[in-house]
């Protein structure tokens, strides 16, 4: 390969890509790395991607090869591809499905190896139904790992030897996959998973609003990526998707596809009942067939929609979980994880038992702040589905979004302060910049026709703000009744501006929200980065404005640019823009009777 200085991309030996963004090719470069690499920095003139063991996983759990991935560094890289890169792309890919996991009904002593056929290949029973106890087969045609496996002790206790591999416990199916991808071994389940009870579901062609409505091209894509043809190692995985293009659909088409009991876990009691109020609205199911399992309500039916948090209660930390008796209380053939960047620690344990169950995960960032994407890979599946936001965007289905970070200076009086304060002190100063105010005051007056979300951390500074803006406020201590009532007057154009705080950050929909001020957040979260964002870009005529506000020569200037990690790896660009005191305490004075 020859040098080509007009390419945008240029890959070094550790597995790093530099991207040059003011090259001519360089969103295309950009979209075509997605699949196989991650974002790292994002400074303003080269962006930095990593090539790790998990990304390669994914590439290749969707069938890409090693030698797709170095035909896209080819194509866009500006000098030639280290050759030492590319072998070790190759042994790294290479190890996803050379260890598998079938059928007991495949073990036979006098057979040479097991059979993999899907004829011979029988359903596990759900646990909890009583109905046999069975264990699966683990094995691989390399006799070396075969031998490694035997010797790991994180394994000792979760398979036993026999011949041709080693035996595992159903409930031990996600464990044992969790395991072995800490060790560097990505397993290809190629168990069977149960069926479920049946239940009638299908996808209406006008909704019950009486709206004609079809799933778009993307929305059926997803859906097939996850369950593929039905055979072996398919029926499970992630979809990455922007907020508000979307991710319910394809949820409920999955659901239309499968017709089968279904289990859906999301993040609070609004986001349980849009679930429910989509699913009546387009698909047939009668309201009798759906269920909400809450801390406001705790019923069960073929399709429950629970959330996160119930499930996670307990009355001490030494006490069980006493909502995990749901997963066992009906014949689940599905399991939808809605948010599942946002998936709970203990909900892990629960999901390593329900491998024998389809699982779909729906997110718009794989994102977690606690690096345990490789525990989502494991107990959900691989990332079957991905598509650029920047991609949506051009063809409509999402708003395009302006981003704007605006630095301010802190007031004298806070500077000695904020300077002899311990770090975390020191974030929540220069988050609580008492400054932020008037610029929130300015930046609404000059957008009169926006529906507006002021968007913060802090309890403290968005009482203030609320009181301020003379608008409503909702935390995690407003009443879900209340939280509801506030939402639909904000759909119904009755309010334009509402502060929340950070449990606004996911699954709430707000088609009408154009423009989203952030006066503070969860430090350097990428995560929530992207749901805050996701919040403004649900389809509309107008362009929408993600504003960030940001104390100057404070630690929040660093944070920051951790959070702008998102907005540069879906292909936003964003400016930044400093006010000046004298600017600042202009707007005040000027801005005090223009608010409603």
């Amino acid at each position: 390969m020859e040098s080509n200085p007009s390419n945008p991309l240029i890959v070094q030996s550790d597995r790093t890509l530099l991207l040059d963004v003011h090259a001519p090719l360089a969103e295309e470069a950009r979209s075509a790395l997605l699949p196989f690499a991650e974002l790292e920095k994002s400074p303003e003139h080269l962006h930095t991607y990593r090539i790790s063991s998990l990304s390669l996983w994914n590439a290749a759990s969707a069938g890409l090869g090693p030698e797709e991935v170095l035909e896209v560094l080819e194509k866009y890289s500006r000098y030639p591809v280290p050759l030492r890169v590319m072998d070790e792309f190759s042994g790294v890919m290479s190890r996803y499905g050379k260890i598998r996991l079938i059928s007991p009904g495949l073990v036979r002593p006098e057979a040479e190896g097991p059979e993999t056929g899907p004829e011979h290949q029988e359903a596990a029973a759900p646990l909890g139904s009583g109905k046999g106890s069975g264990d699966l087969f683990l094995t691989s045609d390399d006799e070396a790992i075969l031998a490694e496996l035997g010797a790991a002790k994180p394994l000792e206790k979760l398979i036993r030897k026999t011949q041709g591999g080693f035996l595992v416990r159903l409930i031990d199916r996600g464990s044992v996959k969790r395991e072995l991808i800490k060790l560097g071994w990505p397993v290809k389940d190629e168990a069977p998973l149960v069926k479920g009870e049946p239940l009638e579901i299908s996808l209406r062609s006008v909704s019950a609003s009486g709206k004609p409505f079809a799933p778009r091209d993307y929305q059926h894509e997803a859906a097939a990526a996850v369950l593929g043809s039905g055979a072996p190692g398919s029926g499970y995985g992630v979809v990455v998707l922007p907020c508000g293009s979307g991710k319910t659909m394809v949820g409920m088409l999955v659901m239309s596809l499968l017709k089968t009991n279904t289990l859906i876990l999301t993040t609070n009691v609004a986001a349980v009942h849009q679930w429910i109020n989509e699913l009546l609205d387009k698909t047939g199911l009668p309201r009798e067939t759906i269920a909400e399992y809450s801390g406001d309500s705790k019923s069960v039916a073929p399709v429950t929609i629970a959330t996160y948090q119930i499930l996670t209660w307990r009355p001490d930390k030494d006490a069980d979980f006493p909502h995990f008796p749901l997963f066992r209380l009906r014949q689940w053939g599905l399991i939808i994880y809605d948010e599942v960047h946002l998936l709970p620690a203990p909900v892990f344990r629960i999901t390593a038992e329900l491998q024998a169950v389809r699982r779909l995960g729906l997110t718009a960032t794989l994102v977690r702040e606690d690096h345990a994407e490789d525990a989502v890979f494991s107990l959900v599946g691989p990332k079957r589905y991905d598509v650029p936001w920047k991609d949506l965007e051009s063809k409509g289905w999402i708003a395009s979004a302006l981003c704007t970070e605006i630095r301010l200076d802190m007031p004298e009086d806070h500077k000695i302060p904020y300077a002899v304060a311990p770090p975390r002190e020191k974030y929540r100063m220069a988050s609580e910049n008492p400054y932020k105010a008037a610029i929130v005051r300015e930046l609404i007056a000059n957008h009169p026709e926006d529906h507006i979300l002021v968007i913060g951390q802090y309890l403290s500074q968005l009482e203030i703000t609320a009181a301020l803006l003379k608008a409503p406020l909702i935390t995690g201590k407003t009443p879900n009744g209340e939280r509801e009532h506030i939402y639909q007057a904000f759909r119904n154009g009755e309010l334009r501006i509402i502060v929340v705080s950070k449990v606004a950050n996911f699954a709430i929909d707000l088609p009408d929200a154009s423009m989203a001020i952030q006066i503070s957040g969860s430090f350097g979260s990428r995560q929530e980065e992207a749901q805050r964002l996701g919040r403004i870009i649900r389809p509309k005529k107008r362009n929408s404005y993600f504003y960030t506000l940001v104390s100057r020569y404070t630690v929040e200037e660093d944070f920051a640019s951790n959070r702008r990690k998102f907005l540069a790896e879906q292909g936003y660009t964003y400016s930044i823009q400093y006010w000046s005191l004298e600017e600042i305490l202009s707007s005040e004075n000027a801005q005090k009777e223009v608010l409603p």
